[in-house]
């Protein structure tokens, strides 16, 4: 069965071209995904993880102000009872020459389980987000000459 992700562009960022991309990548790989689009408020990830009963909540923002648009998010999905649920952001979270560490280091503290640079491919995620929800190798990925022959 697959696992579900939220995916969605916080706040009033409108750039719609990176979570096109991560949808067709996370469907690809094997999950439900729901994009929530752009412009899309933390009541609106809530929502949706709650609905759609989601192991991931992935937040992309590229306009530089994801500090701004996701503070208070970690709380909210606690208070909906969320506050286990896997978190991921990405993109270009920071206005300006921002420190990448700096970066990371501040949105763990917000409560992210994983900050992602707009540099990162999307297999990384992926990856990641197996990882994190202990999802096992398929036998293409464990054996991938055996699944070629």
């Amino acid at each position: 069965m697959p696992r579900t992700v939220i995916l969605g562009v916080i706040g009033s960022d409108a750039h719609v071209v990176g979570i096109t991309i991560l949808e067709q990548a996370f469907d690809a790989a094997g999950f439900d995904v729901v994009n929530l689009g752009v412009q899309t408020s933390q009541e609106e990830f809530v929502e949706a993880a709650l609905a759609r009963d989601a192991e991931a909540v992935l937040v992309s923002s590229l306009y530089g102000h994801a500090a701004q648009d996701c503070r208070g998010f970690h709380e909210r999905l606690a208070e909906a009872g969320l506050g286990d649920l896997t978190t991921y952001i990405g993109g270009n979270l920071a206005v300006g020459q921002d420190d990448p560490e700096e970066t990371r280091e501040r949105f763990e503290a917000m409560g992210f389980t994983r900050v992602f640079d707009s540099e990162t491919e999307p297999e990384e995620a992926i990856e990641a987000l197996r990882v994190d929800l202990e999802i096992p190798p398929t036998e293409s990925e464990r054996d991938p000459v055996r699944a070629r022959t």
